[in-house]
């Protein structure tokens, strides 16, 4: 039975006890030793399928290669064997830490991995790199692996249901140091003191504001949670060492709560598994069938549909105006409500168009579908055409929708909303959807093979056929990898495929 935790500012004179701390309770949580249900191994099984995907689409981006070539300047750290990159030789290793930071970064990159959103947003699938880096640094096998990212996504996702960051302006990677620290910590067979410690530290190193998804969007949005990560991976060694951390790190008079979060009055309730409760929470992710922030997936769903039954919607000519009534989060995130002009600029850069729900829509209504590089091109949001009829949307919020969008019934929750298209002639076009159509409760669930598929649509370009099917046979047998095939869960580039020798110089 899950476990609500009361978490509240405590005066320093208060003394709070390190077992009454919500670091220490996650860190319980992360050494129960409850085997992993079938369900939930499924269910990692294709999220690394789905992490190897999107990364796999992203190995020559400029972020991801500045990334690489920053991880190969280090080498592997003496207390272990090093950890695998995405793209290169299965030989060619680099430090723990490094390879979280260059594989968190091409696993984020596209922003086409999965989410979960509750009163914060995530991506625990950035939970994988770093926790995958420490495994195969130190030689685990496939079922530690296993438990060290069901406690992950379990501890991030927790969180999420629980503390808001957003609202404090502060990026929702706060909560993924902690989360990927105890995921290592569950991988390593660490204690209760030490996954405590490094609990702290990682969320200690991990707060920054949401200037990185605000405005004109850099490509620091990739990078934050490849940071979390290699934050994570750096806090566990120091913890490992005896060094100790801020504490309470969240209830504390000068703590996370007081100074960045609701203040010293804040209360939240944070629930955790009980003690020999299984760690089921990524059942309750979803991922992204479109890649596109998650809050314009069921809309992408809808424009697609609406304009292959009505192709007159795709000219603007014909469109007096289109309204998304919507969430508050969609409205003031990636819609018109957060007074954005690059939100409706053809020459924003890739990130901000992500976050601009008109662009998308409009783009969606038009071409009858999305792409991961095809729609976002300078030739796409330039043309005429759509940037006509981009201009013409706007969104409003939705008390419904936004109250739907907070329901904690997983039959209500919603991310979609209804839209009104007011045509020309004066007559209108209304049409509603909850859920995009990859959701557990949309119109075609994504399951083992729809994430196959997107592997294999990301991956032909950029692998070779016989290291498609490598991968996907080795990953399948997640459970009863031995050490050594851990230590090759990686994808390998075509040859001639990645040539660092252009990469950007740096310090290193």
């Amino acid at each position: 039975m899950t476990v609500t935790h009361h978490v509240r500012v405590h005066a320093s004179s208060e003394n709070l006890a390190r077992e009454d701390q919500l670091a220490w309770k996650i860190a319980e949580v992360a050494v129960d030793q409850v085997e992993v249900e079938q369900p939930v191994v499924d269910m990692i099984i294709n999220r690394i399928i789905d992490n190897a995907a999107v990364a796999a689409a992203s190995l020559t981006r400029a972020p991801i290669v500045a990334a690489r070539a920053q991880a190969f300047s280090h080498p592997v750290s003496t207390g272990g064997a090093g950890a695998n990159l995405f793209g290169t030789p299965l030989d060619r290793r680099t430090s723990p830490e490094w390879a979280a930071w260059a594989n968190g970064v091409a696993v984020r990159e596209l922003d086409y991995h999965d989410t979960f959103l509750a009163a914060e947003y995530s991506h625990p699938g950035d939970n994988i790199p770093p926790i995958l880096a420490v495994a195969q640094h130190t030689g685990k096998d496939g079922r530690a692996l296993v438990r060290g990212i069901a406690t992950g996504y379990e501890i991030q996702m927790d969180l999420v249901r629980a503390i808001c960051l957003h609202k404090h302006k502060i990026d929702h990677v706060a909560h993924l140091g902690p989360s990927a620290a105890a995921g290592i910590g569950t991988l390593l067979g660490l204690d209760v003191e030490t996954i405590y410690q490094a609990v702290g530290q990682a969320l200690h190193t991990t707060t920054a504001t949401r200037q990185s998804r605000k405005g004109e969007i850099s490509t620091w949005k990739a990078h934050a949670p490849a940071f979390a990560g290699k934050m994570a991976v750096e806090a566990v060694d120091r913890a490992m060492r005896g060094q100790t951390s801020p504490a309470p790190i969240y209830e504390g008079e000068d703590g996370v709560i007081a100074w960045m979060l609701d203040g010293k009055d804040a209360a939240y309730e944070v629930p955790l598994p009980a003690a020999g409760e299984a760690k089921r929470a990524i059942l309750d992710s979803y991922t992204k069938e479109h890649s596109a922030e998650y809050q314009a997936q069921a809309w992408i769903d809808l424009a697609r549909k609406l304009g292959t039954a009505n192709p007159a919607l795709r000219d603007p000519a014909n469109i007096a105006s289109i309204v998304l009534h919507t969430s508050h989060h969609t409205h003031y995130v990636i819609g018109s409500g957060a007074n954005d002009p690059q939100k409706y600029d053809p020459t924003a850069s890739r990130e901000t168009l992500d976050h601009s729900i008109p662009y998308i829509f409009a783009v969606a209504l038009q071409d009858g579908g999305w792409h991961h590089v095809d729609s976002y091109t300078p030739e796409r949001a330039g043309r005429p055409d759509t940037v006509a009829l981009w201009h013409t949307i706007t969104t409003a919020e939705d008390a419904e929708w936004t109250r739907r969008y907070h329901s904690e019934d997983p039959d209500e929750k919603a991310f979609g909303g209804r839209v009104e298209i007011r045509l020309t002639d004066g007559s209108t076009v209304v049409d509603e959807i909850a859920v995009a159509d990859a959701h557990p409760l949309g119109a075609r669930p994504f399951a083992r093979e729809n994430y196959i598929a997107k592997f294999r649509l990301l991956a032909e370009p950029v692998l070779e056929p016989a290291e498609i099917e490598r991968f996907l046979e080795l990953v399948q047998r997640l459970p009863e990898l031995t050490a050594a095939e851990v230590a090759e869960l990686s994808i390998v580039a075509k040859p001639g495929l990645l040539d660092d020798a252009d990469a950007p110089a740096g310090l290193f």
